[in-house]
């Protein structure tokens, strides 16, 4: 079984909304995903280089998991939610299959 990663990227243009988008993902929207996708983890990134970008990655057991939850009602819901609260930030959505991982 090949584990899946779901990956949103968003630019929060406005600087001075940055920390209230972050409390705003940390507090009410990850945990709301996890619980809907059903994820084995998930885990969130700031950019160094472009303090706009925002990531968010969730992980799934396999690509058919990941599919069915990104597919489903649940994402249409959490989309809506999103854009209600955050209709100025952009985003982007990307799916991958693990390749290979490395431990140091």
């Amino acid at each position: 079984m090949t584990p899946a990663i779901f990956v949103v990227r968003a630019t929060v243009p406005d600087a001075s909304k940055r920390e209230e988008f972050d409390r705003w993902y940390r507090d009410v929207h990850m945990p709301d995903a996890v619980r809907s996708f059903g994820v084995r983890k998930a885990w969130r990134v700031w950019s160094l280089s472009d303090p706009a970008v925002h990531q968010a990655m969730y992980q799934f057991d396999d690509v058919a998991a990941m599919e069915r939850a990104v597919g489903g009602d649940e994402m249409k819901r959490l989309i809506v939610d999103f854009n209600r609260d955050w209709p100025e930030v952009t985003r982007t959505r990307e799916s991958f299959a693990l390749a290979q991982t490395v431990d140091g």
